[in-house]
């Protein structure tokens, strides 16, 4: 039985929350490094790695047992701003109602477990939107311009798949039409093919590896390149039946070509006035979280668990991968995948409403959708009376 449209933006944002709380605990982490503590990480009551350090060595945070970060936070955000505003978003959106998401809005912020702004939670790249939008004025769509390019706009915008759902073009467009207020570059190009393939999830009948397909065909440059290669080599060791270790080296090595980072993606002291072309724009290059996703979806066939937990042990920027690859499974496969237990567990330790928010966001995304049927009809009584002599 195909999912309703509610069950799978359920699914969607279940999806986000699972795969940031999964991959939060062992985040910057190697694979190695993931094995060696923890051998596989499966269950959402994992120890943060951290977590017995200081506080003031981590950062006054805490992690673990079902504890999710910016973003999901940031997709909350967002869905937000599109209950807000009820319509299609640009970057004005993003200069007006994300950054009184962020910076205005008081929530409660699980990891500092007190209430605040999420602001005082974001990266340096996503506290970029204040700055950039606030504080100097900057025209809309040159808001990404200068910042770190990074997956900052990526992890959090599968929602814009959902008002463009069952059509990847159009998702792509939005997407960078908003996350050009924030992001730049590949950066930017991400956040765009994300937002398809979360689109693309909502096509009745489709299957996984079409999903990916799509993403593919839509992707430019050097993150079109990456999906590419990665995907290649998904499919190759899917049919092998290689094992996880083998699939992520596989995938490491591919990545490498297209971020510079590898395993050393901590910030320090000794990285000061180092030179990098880490974080700079390029039209070569991709981050590694969305391409590793999607490699890792289609390893196990669009499996929903096996595919956030096959991401998130591979490494690196655990809960991105975690959340991108939850986000797609999740529009794929609607409310199928949602374990009762886990998902009591993700809104107690966060104090969210999971399945409220979805349905809140279905709803707004419904309207959407209702408004673009009747334009397109409007649109098509319009050209028929063109006259073409």
């Amino acid at each position: 039985m195909t999912p309703s449209f509610r069950s799978r933006v359920r699914a969607m944002i279940y999806g986000v929350a699972m795969g940031d709380a999964l991959g939060a605990p062992v985040e910057k982490l190697p694979a190695d490094g993931i094995r060696q503590r923890y051998g596989r990480v499966e269950s959402l009551s994992t120890r943060w790695h951290k977590m017995d350090l200081p506080p003031e060595q981590r950062n006054n945070r805490v992690r673990g047992d079902g504890i999710v970060t910016d973003d999901t936070l940031m997709t909350l955000a967002l869905c937000n701003v599109y209950g807000e505003a009820g319509r299609h978003l640009d970057a004005w959106d993003m200069a007006d109602g994300m950054v009184r998401q962020i910076a205005w809005t008081p929530r409660w912020i699980p990891e500092l477990q007190r209430e605040t702004m999420l602001i005082e939670r974001l990266f340096y790249p996503e506290k970029w939107i204040f700055q950039r939008h606030q504080l100097t004025a900057c025209d809309p769509r040159q808001g990404g311009i200068g910042n770190m390019v990074n997956c900052g706009a990526a992890m959090y915008i599968a929602p814009v798949g959902v008002v463009n759902a069952a059509n990847p073009r159009a998702a792509y467009d939005e997407a960078i039409a908003f996350a050009s207020g924030h992001q730049e570059s590949y950066g930017l190009e991400a956040a765009g093919v994300f937002a398809a393939a979360v689109a693309a999830a909502f096509v009745p009948g489709t299957d996984i590896d079409t999903v990916v397909e799509t993403a593919q065909e839509l992707a430019k440059d050097g993150t079109g390149a990456a999906i590419a290669d990665i995907c290649a080599i998904a499919r190759r060791e899917r049919q092998k039946g290689s094992d996880h270790a083998t699939i992520v080296e596989a995938f490491h090595e591919a990545i490498g070509r297209y971020s510079p980072m590898g395993d050393d993606v901590n910030h320090t002291a000794d990285k000061a006035g180092r030179l990098t072309d880490a974080y700079q724009p390029s039209r070569l290059k991709a981050i590694e979280e969305l391409p590793l996703a999607l490699g890792f979806c289609l390893v196990t066939g669009g499996d929903f668990r096996r595919s956030i937990a096959d991401g998130i042990n591979s490494g690196r920027d655990t809960d991105s991968i975690g959340v991108m690859a939850g986000a797609i499974l999740g529009a794929l496969h609607g409310e199928a995948v949602i374990d009762a237990g886990d998902l009591r567990q993700l809104d107690s330790a966060n104090r969210l409403d999971l399945l409220g928010a979805a349905d809140g966001f279905a709803a707004t995304a419904g309207q959407i959708i209702a408004s673009d049927r009747a334009a397109a009809k409007a649109r098509e009584a319009a050209f028929a009376q063109l006259d073409l002599a």
